[in-house]
C-alpha cells in the first residue's frame, strides 16, 4: 500500500467514523438545545476539537513513543462512553419534560464545555485500537502519524457536515409548539439511553469473554 493510499484511507475512515451511531445521537441531542445552522456547526466543531485532542494525544503516544496501553483500557473507555450516553439521555429527558415550551438559559461556558468534554471522552474510545493497528501495519512512523491526523481530520469534517445537515430538520421540529416538539425531544433522549445501554451490555459481554 502506497503512502498516498494510506493517507486516503485515513481520511476515508475518519469520514465514516463521524457517522457512528453514538456520535450522531450525542450531537443531535445537543443540537436540540441550540437550533440553527451556525450554532449546530459550532457544537460539532467543539465536539470535534475534543475528539481530536484526545484521539491524537493517545494515538501519537502509541505510534511515536511506543507507549503500551493496557488491554482493559478499551473496555474502560467503552463503559465511560456508555455511562455518558445514558446520563446525557436522562438529563435531556428531564430538561425536555421540565421545559415544556418555555425557554431555558444556559451560560455560554457550559454550552461550550459540554460538547468539548463529550468529544474528549469519545476520542479516547477506540483510539488505542486504531493507533495500534497503524503502528503495526504502517512501517513509517511519520506516515502512521499522518494517517492518524487524517483520521481525526476526516472525523471532524464529517461531523461538522453531518451536523449542519441534521440541524435544519431538528431546528424546524424544535420551533414547533406542543406535543410534537416534546415527543421528538423525548425520542432523542430515549435513543441515547438505549444506545448507552447497548454499549454497556456489549462491554460487559466482551469483558466476560476475556
Amino acid at each position: 500500500m502506497t503512502g498516498f493510499s494510506v493517507l486516503l484511507l485515513g481520511i476515508g475512515l475518519g469520514l465514516r467514523h463521524a457517522t457512528d451511531a453514538d456520535h450522531v445521537v450525542v450531537v443531535s441531542t445537543l443540537v436540540q438545545r441550540e437550533p440553527g445552522t451556525w450554532r449546530a456547526a459550532r457544537i460539532a466543531a467543539l465536539w470535534s476539537a475534543g475528539h481530536t485532542l484526545s484521539f491524537l494525544t493517545l494515538g501519537l503516544l502509541i505510534v511515536l513513543a511506543g507507549v503500551k496501553i493496557p488491554e482493559s483500557f478499551e473496555q474502560i473507555t467503552e463503559l465511560v462512553v456508555a455511562t455518558m450516553l445514558i446520563g446525557l439521555g436522562v438529563w435531556h429527558l428531564a430538561r425536555s419534560s421540565g421545559d415544556r415550551d418555555r425557554g431555558t438559559t444556559t451560560s455560554a461556558t457550559a454550552m461550550a464545555a459540554r460538547p468539548l468534554a463529550i468529544g474528549l471522552v469519545h476520542g479516547m474510545a477506540g483510539s488505542a485500537g486504531i493507533a495500534l493497528l497503524a503502528a503495526t501495519t504502517i512501517s513509517s512512523r511519520p506516515l502512521a502519524a499522518g494517517y492518524l491526523g487524517l483520521v481525526a481530520l476526516g472525523t471532524a469534517l464529517g461531523m461538522v457536515a453531518l451536523t449542519v445537515v441534521m440541524s435544519r430538520p431538528i431546528g424546524w421540529t424544535m420551533r414547533r409548539k406542543g406535543p410534537w416538539r416534546r415527543a421528538t425531544s423525548a425520542f432523542a433522549a430515549l435513543l441515547s439511553v438505549a444506545l448507552g445501554l447497548g454499549v454497556l451490555l456489549q462491554a460487559v459481554v466482551a469483558e466476560g469473554a476475556v
